[in-house]
């Protein structure tokens, strides 16, 4: 039995963002589970970018949690606006203290953080867990806890339930081992760089108007820079930044323009010693590489 999943492919591909096969399977898979997406991959493979065209294509909000060491619950949920609420309690000086309490512990004065403002979405959105491994355990269990029962707890409010369910994208760089308990909790794919001909149909759905065989070229050079033995590897935005460069130039063949070519690299590469390693001969013999 075919799996249905060329539906999100092609919903995908509409906005701009080329998924491979088995990353359309697991978008399909996590609308028919309701499941949360866990994304892992090296830094600029498009891990971000997926959360981004999945709410284009669905045409719904896309709520990001950046996450970072020491993150916690009212960074990531909630927390009170304490200087509006010190002004309140100053006007109501003289009245009865718990009237004064009713009233500045009411929505009037609460700050929606990215998760509590995922789950009161009138349409579910799409919530961007974004770089998970950069926050400690402490925060991946209340997050399961979270986003098992889809509901918060606010002391002063009681309980508040999800208006909508989110689809839900969760990223890792691999800085850290995240928890088993996470890891059962989600649905899971790799996010590897593309290969030669998708990173090709990626420039020519982003950029308008480049010439295909142009993008094909980029494509095979990019893979043959990634290959070398370098500090960081050229993700799919700077193999983007490059081809818009190189189609604004007009060029036709990369082959025709080595100085061009050469000169150019500084949208792909990132460090001083990748800079080293990428000097114009080696841009040459890679150049002679491509069709």
């Amino acid at each position: 039995m075919k799996i249905p999943s060329e539906k999100i492919a092609v919903q995908m591909a509409s906005v701009g963002y080329i998924p491979d096969r088995d990353l359309a399977t697991a978008l399909w898979l996590m609308e028919s589970l309701s499941r949360p997406l866990l994304l892992e991959g090296e830094a600029g493979v498009g891990k971000t970018e997926v959360a981004r065209a999945l709410a284009l294509a669905h045409d719904t909000r896309l709520i990001r949690l950046q996450c970072y060491e020491g993150l916690d619950q009212s960074g990531a949920l909630y927390e009170w606006n304490y200087q509006r609420q010190l002004l309140a309690i100053k006007a109501r000086e003289g009245l009865d203290a718990s009237h004064v309490e009713e009233h500045i512990f009411s929505e009037k004065y609460l700050l929606e953080r990215p998760l509590l403002a995922a789950i009161r979405q009138s349409k579910a959105p799409v919530l961007l867990i974004d770089e998970i491994d950069r926050a400690d355990e402490e925060f991946e269990a209340f997050l399961l806890e979270l986003l098992s029962d889809y509901q918060v707890s606010i002391p002063e409010l009681g309980t508040i339930k999800a208006t909508t369910i989110p689809r839900v994208i969760l990223t890792s760089n691999g800085t850290r081992e995240l928890s088993d308990a996470l890891r059962r909790r989600c649905l899971y794919h790799y996010v590897d760089y593309p290969d030669v001909d998708r990173e090709a149909r990626i420039i020519l759905a982003r950029i308008p108007h480049i010439d295909a065989a142009l993008a094909l070229q980029i494509a095979t050079m990019v893979n043959l820079i990634r290959k070398e033995d370098l500090r960081k590897a050229p993700g799919v935005a700077e193999t983007l930044d490059w081809a818009a460069t190189l189609a604004g130039l007009e060029l036709r063949h990369l082959r025709d323009e080595p100085e061009t070519v050469f000169d150019t690299l500084v949208c792909l590469i990132k460090t001083a010693e990748d800079k080293s390693r990428i000097t114009q001969e080696v841009s040459d013999r890679l150049l002679g590489k491509v069709a």
